[in-house]
């Protein structure tokens, strides 16, 4: 008969090693439990257990600190690290010293009992080796303990072991380059340079000298962006805009390892990373004919998609109190939010995401005396951007929506006399204002798609049809 997985248990608090141990014996494996780190230690090295969970600080060690010599005594063991110090650190603290796996506290049982199932089933191959390179610095580019983003947190710790392209997407203001910065400084390439461009910003005719460099016409060339970038990290931002022949050319990069500048012949090999990041949907792009299909998948080997800061209310506190703090360290007044002012924030749309919510902070502490921040000053600095929005509103409902329409076509009709292919111009209409239309009303009902499915007037599974077909996400509870 085969003996029962053992699971190896370290947690210094009672209540969690008692839900742990009956979770765990119901599902069929053996647990043995201890509050510290010597003890867990003891076992590993008296060849004990088949896996290990261990949370980060106990009362004689840090379990972080455990699991290179765990891993150097027992290459196959797999870890587990629970903490609740849910910050990204952790997770890349977790994942470069080889833990199978990081889950914040509080976490879900049936996620436990997944990871735990899959730690057991791994390949001793497929065990994550501990990453060589020094340990990244202290500080917290990411703000956030939300379950949203404890996901990114992951990813990010995940990703910083490896090479792989990734494509970031998020509304403006999401934080999409602090997280291209993080894969850097957290990777294996943050001895090297981080460059950042932003595709939108750069004069059209210029975008292919400005990443490929130049020959010039007196001999030598002028470098550009990829030559710059070697060694270490290329972020391409707003990824959308870059226009079709410089499309091509990154794709033939991304083929071939190596490029050519303008003017010139001989091959360059291209040493970097590349991070690409959008606020655009690319899917869209690519029915619209704007954006090549080939690219985006070279591009999107690892997708990470920001959320809006409606969708993370939860971290709003933790958002704005880092931003006074930061306001504090450079030399400015030391102020506090009370409870209503806290509320009045976690009520806000914010249709700027986290920069918008940085920028407010930092308005009310150059502008206020008050120390303690309410609701009232909240209001009052709100005040202005309500007044814009209304004027937006009435603004969009004075134009009529086919002057709205007429004025996107008009947008396809001139891509298409600059060389991008239109094809099926009718059917990409109207998936363009379908989707909108859908995500806006079940973000107005909270994701209810039977209240949704009635706002519109369509049938329930036809609606679940148009949201598989359009790939809108659907997150219950956020308004």
């Amino acid at each position: 008969m085969t003996p029962l997985p053992t699971i190896l248990v370290a947690d210094d608090d009672r209540s969690i090693r008692t839900v742990l141990g009956q979770a765990l014996g119901r599902a069929g494996y053996q647990v043995q439990s201890t509050p510290n780190a010597a003890t867990l230690w003891q076992w590993v090295e008296e060849g004990e257990g088949d896996l290990v969970i261990t949370d980060v600080i106990m009362p004689d060690g840090s379990g972080l600190d455990l699991i290179p010599r765990i891993r150097q005594a027992r290459p196959d063991l797999r870890i587990i690290v629970m903490s609740a110090q849910s910050n990204l650190m952790t997770a890349v603290k977790a994942t470069q010293r080889g833990a199978f796996e990081y889950l914040a506290k509080p976490f879900d049982l049936k996620e436990l009992l997944s990871v735990v199932g899959r730690a057991l089933a791994a390949p001793a191959q497929e065990v994550a080796k501990p990453a060589v390179s020094a340990s990244p610095e202290e500080r917290l580019p990411l703000i956030g303990q939300s379950v949203v983003m404890q996901g990114i947190y992951r990813s990010i710790a995940r990703l910083t072991t490896s090479d792989l392209t990734v494509m970031i997407s998020g509304e403006s203001g999401t934080g999409k380059e602090l997280v291209a910065r993080a894969l850097h400084e957290y990777g294996r390439r943050r001895g090297g340079p981080f460059i950042a461009v932003n595709m939108a910003a750069i004069p059209r005719d210029q975008i292919e000298s400005e990443l490929f460099g130049q020959e010039r016409t007196a001999g030598g060339r002028s470098p550009g962006r990829f030559e710059q970038a070697a060694g270490g990290t290329l972020f391409l931002d707003e990824i959308g805009d870059m226009p079709p022949e410089a499309q091509t050319r990154l794709l033939r990069v991304l083929q071939d390892g190596e490029f050519t500048t303008v003017g010139g012949r001989a091959p360059i090999r291209a040493d970097v990373r590349i991070i690409a990041a959008t606020h655009r949907d690319l899917r869209q792009a690519i029915r619209a004919g704007t954006f090549r299909e080939d690219l985006y998948y070279r591009l999107n080997v690892v997708p990470v998609r920001l959320p809006p800061l409606r969708e993370r209310l939860e971290d709003i506190p933790l958002l704005a109190r880092h931003f006074l703090a930061q306001c504090r360290d450079a030399g400015g007044p030391s102020k506090v939010l009370d409870e209503s002012a806290i509320e009045r924030l976690q009520s806000w749309r914010w249709p700027g995401n986290v920069r918008e919510l940085e920028n407010l902070i930092r308005r009310i502490v150059a502008l206020y005396p008050q120390e303690t921040i309410g609701s009232d000053l909240i209001d009052a600095e709100l005040a202005e951007p309500l007044a814009n929005e209304a004027l937006v509103e009435k603004t969009a409902v004075e134009e009529p929506l086919s002057e709205a329409v007429s004025r996107h076509i008009l947008r396809y009709l001139v891509a298409g006399r600059e060389g991008m292919p239109l094809n099926d111009l009718y059917s990409r209409v109207i998936m363009e204002v379908e989707r909108p239309l859908i995500q806006m009303t079940l973000t107005e009902t909270r994701g209810n798609q039977i209240k949704a499915a009635s706002m519109l007037g369509l049938n329930r599974n036809t609606l679940r049809k148009k949201i598989r077909e359009l790939e809108i996400p659907v997150v219950r509870g956020v308004v």
